[in-house]
């Protein structure tokens, strides 16, 4: 009777996959290994992992998700509740973006100009002069190194 208790318990392991679900909140991270009846998709994986219990801010019905940093985006993928979760998988929660990032670039862009114009405001003229200057000294000491 052992022996068919053992194989039952063995058999009963190969219906579920352990999986990862992770998230980083911008001061915590987390990671939860499970295992989930096979067939499950990479929502009931999240759901399963409970972790939106960690973080509130996780909004079930509204997920951006992705496994091994590839986007569940219905694109080149499927959509996180179509997508079949394989073992060993990590589902990964991303959280939205708090700046489209061409916005987060032209912002930087920005930043640098004024930057620039504000240096060449304070150098002024001086500033001109001086570096014209140090131009000279350093081809007249080039010139006079090699002669």
């Amino acid at each position: 009777m052992r022996m068919s208790d053992s194989s039952h318990a063995g058999h009963a392991e190969k219906q579920t996959l352990l999986v990862e679900v992770v998230y980083a909140s911008v001061q915590e991270q987390k990671l939860i290994e499970l295992q989930v009846p096979k067939g499950s998709t990479a929502l009931d994986a999240v759901r399963l992992s409970k972790i939106a219990q960690h973080f509130p801010e996780i909004d079930l019905e509204n997920l951006d998700l992705g496994v091994f940093a590839k986007p569940l985006d219905g694109k080149g993928r499927p959509l996180p509740h179509e997508y079949i979760v394989q073992a060993e998988d990590r589902v990964e929660i991303y959280r939205p973006l708090t700046i489209d990032p061409m916005q987060a670039r032209l912002a930087r862009a920005e930043e640098k100009r004024q930057a620039r114009e504000a240096a060449k405001a304070l150098l002024g003229d001086k500033g001109k002069s001086k570096a014209k200057n140090q131009d000279r000294n350093e081809s007249r000491n080039k010139s006079g190194d090699k002669g």
